[in-house]
């Protein structure tokens, strides 16, 4: 039987973009939900085979004005209680670290654009190590501390917690590997201009930086991908 994969969207604009490749080739059929959804609410996030929550603009300690983070929060700790395959990215790594139990915050500047991370010990013995030494896209603002029960596997100089693991079913990237072809980072640049501007940074350049990186980083973030699936049970 097909596997399936169910990818959370808490903004329409951030979509499975390049890990869509490999989790496909997996042998896994794609479905995908936005939490704004009136549907979202009702949905079991224990059920689907791979769950993969994608990043989005606001912070996990913003509820009152987005309550479906409650409500998403409650419902993946019975999945993560289950032990069931999970992958997290951005905004999706800090809603993990939240459902166990860690705390998530505003970080010390936005970390936006292309660079690479530096593996620990530990992620050098993972999936991660097919990064390398790939500039990868960042493009947040908040950070968690470590969960309790996990292990670190990258840093950056800004952010040290740039990834996570809990043994080979949960995996938790603060940075987007996955980015780098696809075309809706249009959409991320036109959204985010006048906070680009405020960090002093040029949309136009971003966008040149993800034309000329963005393929090595999308190629590097697939064959991560693609080792962590295959160690799934």
């Amino acid at each position: 039987m097909t596997r399936t994969a169910l990818i959370i969207r808490h903004i329409p604009y951030e979509d499975i973009a390049g890990f869509g490749d490999p989790i496909a080739a997996a042998g896994y059929a794609l479905d995908s939900v936005d939490a704004t959804d009136p549907e979202f609410a009702g949905i079991d996030l224990t059920a689907p085979d791979l769950l993969v929550l994608m990043g989005g603009p606001m912070g996990v300690y913003e509820r009152a004005a987005h309550p479906w983070i409650d409500h998403e929060i409650a419902r993946l700790r019975r999945r993560l209680d289950a032990d069931r395959p999970t992958l997290g990215i951005c905004l999706g790594s800090q809603i993990i670290a939240a459902t166990l139990g860690a705390a998530v915050y505003p970080g010390p500047v936005q970390e936006i654009g292309f660079h690479p991370i530096t593996l620990t010990d530990t992620g050098a013995n993972t999936p991660l190590a097919a990064l390398g030494d790939t500039p990868v896209l960042h493009w947040h603002g908040d950070t968690f501390d470590l969960p309790e029960g996990t292990e670190w596997l990258a840093s950056s100089p800004l952010y040290p917690h740039q990834a996570f693991r809990r043994g080979d079913t949960l995996l938790a990237l603060q940075f987007h590997a996955e980015m780098g072809l696809d075309p809706r980072i249009d959409r991320w640049i036109d959204n985010a201009a006048e906070n680009l501007a405020g960090l002093g940074l040029d949309g136009a350049v971003l966008r040149a930086d993800y034309d000329r990186l963005g393929p090595a980083c999308v190629a590097a973030g697939q064959a991560m991908i693609a080792r962590w699936l295959a160690m799934l049970p």
